[in-house]
């Protein structure tokens, strides 16, 4: 039933009714940015002078009507500038810095794609706080390009300039030639830069999702790499002792049916010596840090939609995205390494690096 609602400061609740529109534009907004991202046309007009909306979708290849109404919302939302008397568009260098693909701030706008897949999987995750249950990988289209995406800009761009360099003496090892996993690999664009970079060593990813595998094998086999190999592989429960000289696992922990598990059976498949690196989401398990944490209220809705059902679909405890570097770090002492070395990389603030030796 329904219960009067007595406001007391009605200029506290309109400033908050404001700020709801506030958010609501924004979503709306975070979408078009998705369809501007998916369609190229940031890379379109990034660097080019001011134009009209018929240029511009002929410069982009696309519909000039559709275009000239997604141009409208990015104007409305403070992206793209607008000329009235010339009806020109121009975005401005400022903020392509971060919108477009090798942007200096990295490129926002492939965060904006999981905002159109949370309004895409909303019934099926109705159902899971309806009945407890979880979902599937299946369930979230396109999530592995997008997360390959993500991948690309705070692994696979700094791995040589910024991620090897934490672990002492590992660019020789890998250049003599050792052993190296990636659990959790997704399409694989890591490790096939490692095993293009490093010929002498051999490499193996393994992911729970065939589609992923099944292009990062395609890009393995047109880098024309034969010392890599990949394997669709539920890492439920798994163990290789001694196995590998290197392993790594990009924000892939937190989603796994058993985390700590993985967390043991990967530090048991090190060879003494060996060095575990794990990348993952850097907010606290406390909420109340998470405050001021970078895209705190976005983290945690994908963790929602995402992260959480995902885990509880495959039987886990649903630890979520921003299960906590605290919750990380006690994961890997009680694995059992010799040491633990926890690192925030200027070039991704938003994720945790620990680099654990066996």
């Amino acid at each position: 039933m329904n219960q009067p609602v007595n406001v007391a400061d009605l200029a506290t609740a309109e400033r908050f009714a404001e700020r709801v529109g506030d958010m609501l534009t924004a979503g709306a907004v975070a979408t078009m940015i998705s369809v501007g991202h998916r369609t190229g046309l940031f890379e379109t007009l990034a660097g080019q002078p001011a134009a009209d909306s018929a240029t511009i979708a002929d410069w982009a290849g696309l519909s000039e009507r559709y275009v000239r109404e997604w141009l409208a919302v990015m104007v409305t939302g403070g992206v793209v500038s607008y000329d009235p008397l010339t009806r020109r568009y121009h975005l401005p260098d400022a903020h392509a810095a971060c919108l477009i693909r090798g942007a200096p701030f990295g490129n926002l706008a492939v965060y904006a794609q999981h905002v159109s897949i949370l309004g895409k999987v909303e019934d099926r995750v109705i159902n899971c706080f309806e009945t407890g249950e979880g979902t599937a990988y299946d369930d979230y289209p396109c999530f592995h390009q997008i997360m390959a995406e993500d991948s690309d800009q705070t692994v696979t761009e700094g791995i040589f300039d910024f991620i090897l360099p934490l672990v002492e003496g590992i660019d020789q090892k890998l250049e003599t030639g050792i052993d190296v996993l990636d659990a959790g690999c997704g399409r694989g664009h890591a490790l096939v830069a490692l095993a293009r970079r490093y010929p002498n060593s051999r490499f193996t990813g393994y992911d729970l999702c065939a589609d992923a595998i099944g292009y990062a094998k395609i890009s393995a086999r047109n880098a024309g790499l034969d010392n890599i190999t990949f394997a669709v592989r539920d890492l439920t429960g798994f163990e290789e002792p001694d196995g590998f000289d290197f392993v790594t696992s990009f924000d892939a922990v937190h989603d796994q049916k058993d985390p700590e598990g993985l967390v043991r059976g990967l530090r048991a498949s090190l060879k003494p010596g060996g060095v575990y690196v794990m990348q993952d989401v850097g907010g606290s398990a406390k909420l109340e840090n998470n405050l001021d944490f970078p895209m705190a209220a976005f983290l945690y809705a994908v963790s929602c939609a995402h992260c959480t059902p995902v885990s509880i679909g495959q039987g886990g405890a649903g630890l979520g995205t921003m299960w906590g570097w605290e919750t990380a770090l006690d994961m890997l002492k009680r694995a059992g390494f010799s040491s633990v070395e926890k690192h925030v990389l200027p070039h991704d603030p938003m994720n945790v690096w620990f680099v654990a030796q066996a």
